[in-house]
């Protein structure tokens, strides 16, 4: 068996043309160096160095041509593997994490720049969708706004608490009743993810609003508010901005907050990247809370 250490030294004989000048660069004892190349002659079935003897240089022979020019190809891949192995150790790889228009918004932007500046070299792949159900496929991480299924784990970043956004004439200042919601119209998420669960405690007491318009768009819902279309329903994370015409509203009682969490595949060993991507989101949470 070829090994690298063998390799490293057939290059440094044929580099330098002596075994002693081999066996300063590399720190060995002139015998140990001989002893290697036997051992490479003994596998190669011949004579890799003609050796004259004397002061005059060693010179590779034919068949120590081939077998130089393929173990610099394998020593040269050997330390691209290292450097490969040191680089993803120190952060600088690649992290694929799947994520959702409101937290793209404003957790992730913290998580992104800081990552950045940690790891420059780090390949940040984003993949944004609504979906009932989290799909891990091909993914580090995922944001998602429900509770981790069998061969998921994940860590709770924050409670999402509902607001009801209006304009700034629709409702007196302060709380509005959630009785008030019956009937009334009302702009929506499509009725997926946590929207379902809201509309479903509202029928749960009663409450029958008219949903007269649907998207997936936080910022196409604030504009039918205020062109008066309806109020809507929206978690808190989506409103965060200060916008005169709107006016905010919390709700007596209130809805159950979305709980928003960050998943990844049971039993993961995650990279040194995507380690740091999970501290950092918890970190992030907790300022945005």
């Amino acid at each position: 068996m070829y090994e690298l250490r063998h390799l490293a030294t057939l290059a440094a004989v044929a580099d330098e043309g002596s075994f002693g000048r081999a066996a300063r660069r590399l720190g060995y004892t002139q015998s140990s160096v001989s002893q290697q190349i036997a051992v490479l002659e003994k596998l190669a079935g011949g004579a890799l160095f003609d050796r004259p003897g004397g002061p005059k240089p060693v010179r590779i022979t034919p068949l120590g041509t081939v077998v130089l020019h393929h173990g610099r190809d394998l020593l040269r891949r050997a330390d691209a593997m290292r450097d490969g192995i040191e680089r993803f150790q120190a952060g600088d790889s690649r992290i694929d994490i799947g994520t959702f228009q409101t937290i793209s918004n404003t957790v992730l932007p913290r998580i992104i720049g800081e990552l950045r500046d940690a790891h420059p070299g780090c390949d940040i792949r984003l993949f944004e969708e609504e979906t009932d159900s989290p799909d891990l496929t091909g993914l580090d991480l995922m944001f998602f706004d429900a509770r981790p299924a069998d061969g998921i784990d994940g860590v709770k970043l924050l409670d999402d608490p509902y607001l009801l956004v209006t304009r700034p004439d629709d409702f007196p200042a302060g709380p509005v009743p959630l009785e008030e919601l019956d009937e009334l119209p009302l702009v929506a998420h499509p009725a997926i993810c946590h929207q379902a669960v809201v509309e479903d405690f509202l029928r749960a007491r009663g409450i029958r609003p008219q949903f007269v318009f649907r998207t997936e768009g936080n910022e196409a819902l604030l504009a039918m508010v205020r062109a008066g279309l309806g109020a809507a329903l929206m978690p808190r994370l989506a409103v965060l901005r200060h916008d005169e015409s709107l006016a905010l509203h919390e709700l007596t009682p209130g809805l159950p907050p979305r709980e928003i969490f960050l998943l990844w595949q049971a039993g993961r060993t995650h990279s040194p990247l995507a380690a740091h991507a999970i501290d950092l989101a918890v970190k992030a949470a907790a300022e945005v809370s």
